[in-house]
């Protein structure tokens, strides 16, 4: 299975996308609340529809970049809230963005990659953050699927993928998932080495 472009545009066409809650997800919702510093360059990868960057400019933080690499959501985005810049909405692959950021947000992105890609995911996010820059969103902690997304797995792996080029800072089971995914999410702060 390819997890191209052309496959998540498909999945959003066709009403295929489970994962988007229609609003922004509470435990990142709970940790955007606790941040003050709104000179923050902030990304948001592989986030669809991405309620998480019109929460993040309704409360000031002006610095927030969506990256994905269906062109449908970011329209989607634009057409919800026009006031975003496009250049913070990029269409494209996230494995070859080259900006860097102080704080990168998490939000099904990881789940929904080939899990053969897990190790240059890590190594892209290390290379997007600056220096003492954080990871932080949720990972899955159950097993899942094998053969399509959402992939699976729990805090032993990740703390073997993670821990070479980030501090792992948090990883908790956590206590404000949605009900679908109570039980099986852990939050995570990861700082980059």
């Amino acid at each position: 299975m390819d997890l191209n472009a052309d496959y998540w545009t498909s999945r959003y066409e066709n009403n295929q996308s489970p994962w988007d809650l229609g609003s922004v997800s509470p435990p990142l919702q709970k940790y955007i609340e606790t941040l003050t510093d709104h000179s923050l360059k902030i990304l948001i990868p592989g986030g669809g529809n991405c309620y998480e960057i019109e929460y993040l400019y309704q409360k000031g933080f002006l610095n927030t970049y969506l990256v994905d690499i269906s062109p449908l959501p970011i329209k989607n985005i634009q057409n919800r809230n026009p006031a975003i810049p496009s250049t913070h909405l990029i269409c494209g692959d996230f494995f070859e963005h080259t900006d860097t950021y102080d704080l990168i947000l998490e939000q099904t992105f990881f789940c929904a990659l080939n899990p053969n890609l897990r190790k240059a995911y890590v190594t892209q996010m290390h290379r997007l953050l600056k220096p003492g820059g954080k990871l932080v969103g949720l990972l899955f902690d159950a097993p899942l699927n094998t053969d399509q997304p959402p992939f699976g797995g729990n805090a032993q792996e990740y703390t073997s993928l993670f821990s070479t080029d980030f501090v792992i800072q948090k990883m908790e089971p956590c206590d404000n998932s949605i009900q679908p995914r109570a039980g099986r999410e852990l939050f995570v702060e990861f700082i980059s080495k």
